[in-house]
């Protein structure tokens, strides 16, 4: 009886292990979806879908606010030849990206990823090159979409501006959010009630005490853009909680 007892305990105490162990491994987000070895337009609906096929933890997005409001999702302030910020929606409406997608506007891309339950959608706020009343009337409107979407669940935060950061805690207390410009220390954004850091990879390597820091005030640590294995490992052997990467598939063999 007592051998049978302690067999019991000892099955549970592995299975404990085991799923502490899986909830420290560090996790995968596909920087822009999942493009560089897929032949998907960055942040395309198929960059997005790429990153689901491929299991990834996250696939982070950038958002921006057109002159008359619309949301769209691109990486940079222009696209071809165009300012996303200063013109209005119907200018372009035209463009298209390399596969023919039109580019995605927040509620496409938002209902494509609230469908699936495998991938989050890391929504980055751009920091307006307009002004701060942009940043932050796109940061109200993206909340007002995710809520919409019903993505609360499936969304995370992130931003270069720290008021756009403090402004999506306004809106939504339960709000996932990060910040990105890597000028910050653990101690202020907690103090902030961020839910993490989330820094360039040549700022953690300089800050690396930040890591453990932020772990002993419940925060969870990304790490951008990281694309060469030497890098990625020196993170996962300081068990960062994220790595965002154009090279998902890489990353995904070295976690396994």
């Amino acid at each position: 009886m007592k051998t049978v007892f302690l067999s019991a305990v000892f099955a549970a105490l592995l299975l404990t292990s085991s799923a502490v162990s899986s909830m420290a491994q560090t996790k995968v987000i596909a920087h822009r979806g999942a493009w560089k070895n897929t032949g998907a337009p960055q942040n395309s609906l198929a960059s997005l879908q790429e990153a689901i096929k491929l299991g990834c933890y996250g696939s982070e997005f950038d958002v921006h606010m057109t002159a008359d409001s619309t949301l769209l999702v691109n990486h940079d302030h222009t696209y071809q030849g165009v300012n996303l910020e200063t013109a209005p929606a119907a200018d372009i409406k035209a463009l298209k990206l390399s596969n023919g997608e039109s580019l995605p506007t927040l509620d496409s891309y938002l209902k494509a990823g609230v469908k699936q339950k495998k991938t989050r959608l890391i929504l980055e706020i751009k920091a307006s090159k307009v002004s701060k009343a942009h940043s932050l009337a796109l940061a109200t409107k993206c909340v007002q979409a995710v809520k919409a979407q019903k993505g609360r669940k499936r969304v995370d935060y992130i931003s270069f501006d720290y008021d756009v950061c403090k402004k999506v805690k306004e809106l939504d207390p339960s709000a996932r959010v990060a910040y990105l410009n890597g000028d910050k220390s653990p101690e202020q954004l907690a103090a902030d009630g961020l839910y993490g850091l989330d820094y360039h990879h040549s700022v953690m390597k300089k800050n690396e005490n930040w890591i453990a820091e932020a772990h002993q005030k419940k925060l969870t640590v990304n790490v951008w853009t990281v694309n060469d294995p030497e890098t990625m490992n020196w993170m996962l052997e300081r068990k960062v909680d994220f790595i965002t990467t154009d090279e998902p598939e890489k990353l995904l063999q070295l976690v396994k």
